[in-house]
């Protein structure tokens, strides 16, 4: 058994886009637009995963944009997903940079969370040993639910 992939259904395709590939800072791997099914598909990976995820060697995020609008709620029995960082300040000045609120900002120097526009928790972890507690994160207060 190997693991693929997660799916998570999105509203509004650019916007998560924006958020998943410009912001978070994934790589869109393989695109499917099904007519027939009105739907389509994007699979993303992050940038060091990324030759191993164009070999289906290793996991990826799909988002699946149904065509017809649907209202998804939120379900909380599928908690979040988790990214492991080089630099979790870089990360999340970069998220803050287009926008993004941190619910729960690095103040530890190792972990953070954010939502994306379907209100999906993305959980961000620095990888190796924590980084030292500084400013502004170490201050900022946690914002709405993670």
């Amino acid at each position: 058994m190997k693991y693929l992939h997660t799916m998570m259904r999105v509203r509004d395709l650019d916007e998560s886009l924006s958020f998943y590939r410009d912001a978070l800072g994934l790589e869109e791997m393989e695109r499917h637009d099904v007519p027939a099914g009105r739907f389509t598909l994007v699979f993303l990976a992050a940038p060091q995963d990324s030759d191993a995820a164009r070999a289906s060697r290793s996991p990826m995020i799909e988002l699946t944009h149904n065509w017809d609008i649907e209202a998804y709620s939120e379900g909380r029995n599928f908690g979040h997903v988790a990214f492991a960082v080089d630099d979790i300040y870089a990360t999340c000045q970069r998220l803050l940079n287009h926008g993004i609120v941190l619910n729960r900002p690095p103040r530890d120097g190792k972990m953070a969370f954010v939502r994306s526009p379907d209100n999906i928790s993305v959980e961000l972890l620095q990888s190796g040993i924590p980084l030292q507690p500084q400013e502004p994160w170490a201050s900022m207060p946690n914002v709405g639910s993670w």
